[in-house]
């Protein structure tokens, strides 16, 4: 079995149309599993990403919610890699631009034949939306592996983290999904991630 350490990131390119997506490859020129990261503008996928880089400053962050508006590639130790999707679904963007958002999204997810595993991020403190509900129905309907991860539990109680688990899986109506709370700030989660996404690969191979 191929093993990921984890470390060694690197950024690779950045590509807004799927003819500009580059072909990743390991040194011995297999295409490289690759792992989507997907969700709603300012959840937090920048912080997760650099955190589970243990990189500083690789993936960049930003104040501002939907800065993020084209796919950014990045590989793990040469032989992993991931994509950050941009985040959906902040009003404070131009319409034209959120109009491209979708489609982007959606033509990366049904045409990229290396993507073994999306994570969904979800911010705990939320409750689904509509984009929600239609990203994740997606997921289900194209049977892509998906491991759905809450960020920013340091942000509430235990008590709270509980509650809001268990109120947006039911608002999300889904069954045996495999889930995680994560924190950038509090280093939760980071170890249970890595596992979680070492067995899916294994089963998507």
């Amino acid at each position: 079995m191929t093993l990921y350490v984890f470390k060694n990131a690197k950024f690779i390119k950045t590509a807004v149309y799927p003819k500009d997506y580059p072909v990743l490859r390991d040194l011995s020129g297999d295409i490289l599993p690759e792992i989507a990261v997907v969700g709603r503008s300012n959840v937090g996928k920048s912080s997760l990403l650099n955190h589970l880089f243990q990189s500083k400053g690789l993936v960049k962050t930003s104040s501002t919610p939907g800065k993020t508006q084209a796919v950014n590639f990045f590989t793990l130790d040469d032989r992993l890699a991931f994509v950050d999707l941009p985040g959906y679904g902040y009003a404070n963007v131009p319409l034209q631009v959120r109009k491209q958002w979708g489609p982007l999204i959606q033509s990366y997810l049904e045409k990229r034949e290396s993507l073994k595993v999306i994570l969904f991020l979800f911010d705990i403190r939320r409750l689904p939306n509509e984009d929600d509900r239609l990203l994740l129905e997606w997921i289900a309907h194209n049977q892509k592996a998906m491991i759905f991860v809450f960020t920013k539990v340091d942000k509430v109680k235990q008590n709270e983290k509980k509650a809001n688990t268990l109120k947006i899986l039911e608002e999300l109506d889904v069954r045996n999904l495999h889930y995680i709370h994560y924190s950038t700030t509090k280093n939760i989660g980071r170890k249970e991630l890595i596992q979680m996404l070492l067995d899916a690969i294994k089963d998507e191979a």
